[in-house]
């Protein structure tokens, strides 16, 4: 739609100061509605990211321990068993089956022993707790260990209490 002014010339309809600052008044409400609706998501946002992670925390474990469970019966019911002189070999093979289990399990769940005998001492894995003299063992490396050293994935998760070898005394 075009008007004449007084000059008679054609001019575009021009919108007034007024309208103009409704319409960005209705931008600016348009854009707050926005902040505020991906303020209030993220705030659930928040509150469902701190509950699964105190989900897992506290239920993590869940899988292994249900796991855990069949080796815990399977040292009950050797418990239960009447161990007699004819059957402590059954009964010693029964026990060594269960600890091979539970190795394994432990290993499903990345839990692993570090094989420490007759290898260097390594303070990140190791605690010596004394020194004896071994022809049969470098001088340094781990002679016995009291206490198998073990590592979740590749973090130590317990030392190892272990002898260290040192040189005979001549």
């Amino acid at each position: 739609m075009s008007e004449h002014n007084e000059t008679g010339d054609k001019t575009a309809e021009k919108s007034t100061p007024e309208s103009e600052v409704e319409k960005l008044q209705a931008e600016v409400e348009k854009f707050k509605n926005d902040y505020l609706y991906l303020r209030a998501e993220f705030e659930n946002y928040k509150r469902h990211a701190v509950k699964d992670r105190s989900d897992l925390l506290k239920y993590g474990g869940e899988r292994m321990a249900r796991e855990l469970l069949g080796v815990l019966d399977n040292f009950d019911r050797a418990l239960s068993v009447e161990v007699k002189p004819e059957s402590l070999d059954n009964y010693v093979k029964g026990v060594e089956m269960t600890s091979q289990e539970l190795k394994a399990l432990l290993d499903k769940f990345g839990i692993k022993e570090v094989n420490s005998e007759n290898k260097p001492f390594d303070p990140n894995i190791h605690e010596a707790i004394g020194s004896e003299p071994s022809d049969k063992v470098p001088e340094g490396h781990v002679l016995r260990v009291f206490e198998k050293p073990y590592k979740y994935h590749d973090k130590v998760l317990r030392v190892g209490k272990v002898i260290i070898a040192r040189k005979p005394e001549v």
